[in-house]
């Protein structure tokens, strides 16, 4: 029922109608509402656009509506080459459960592993009390590699720690 596709720059609404939805939802992403503009969409897709990745997921029953997005990026600094960071999901709330966020992440990586041998690492940081998320990210191959104490501030003076993990491309080429 669900295909993740390319984007296009034709997404940049639906991508933006997506965040903010997602940013009012406490746990969603770590970006509130008002931080979500379209500088801050346009950004992370020209970069995806240029040095990474970004899917999304249609909404099945609304053209206009995208129900997942997935994007990723490398850094500038040649040292980071191998890298593709800032790894960012975001799927509808009303469509949580259904497996989309799986999908989405799962073709993501398997793109990587088929068309990207200039990638050895994939990272992304997740917040620690985000439970379902980080079971996810195990399940198709994130390993944790550490953990950094208070990073987010939750509602009020709760503080969280925000849990860096990779995932590594077995076809990457060195070369």
């Amino acid at each position: 029922m669900f295909t993740a596709r390319s984007v296009t720059a034709s997404d940049k609404q639906k991508i933006l109608s997506l965040y903010r939805k997602v940013a009012i939802r406490s746990g969603g992403i770590a970006r509130s509402e008002e931080e979500i503009s379209e500088d801050y969409i346009s950004h992370f897709m020209d970069q995806s656009h240029s040095t990474g990745l970004e899917l999304v997921v249609d909404h099945p029953h609304n053209q206009n509506e995208i129900v997942a997005e997935i994007h990723g990026y490398k850094l500038a600094p040649k040292v980071f080459a191998h890298i593709i960071t800032e790894l960012t999901i975001a799927v509808d709330p009303d469509f949580h459960g259904q497996g989309i966020g799986k999908l989405i992440f799962s073709q993501f990586l398997t793109h990587i592993k088929d068309h990207r041998p200039d990638v050895l690492r994939v990272e992304l940081v997740t917040q620690e009390s985000n439970e379902k998320a980080l079971g996810l990210y195990k399940k198709i191959g994130f390993v944790i590699e550490g953990r950094l104490e208070k990073r987010i501030r939750m509602s009020g003076k709760e503080l969280d720690a925000d849990i860096p993990m990779a995932w590594f491309n077995q076809n990457f080429d060195a070369s």
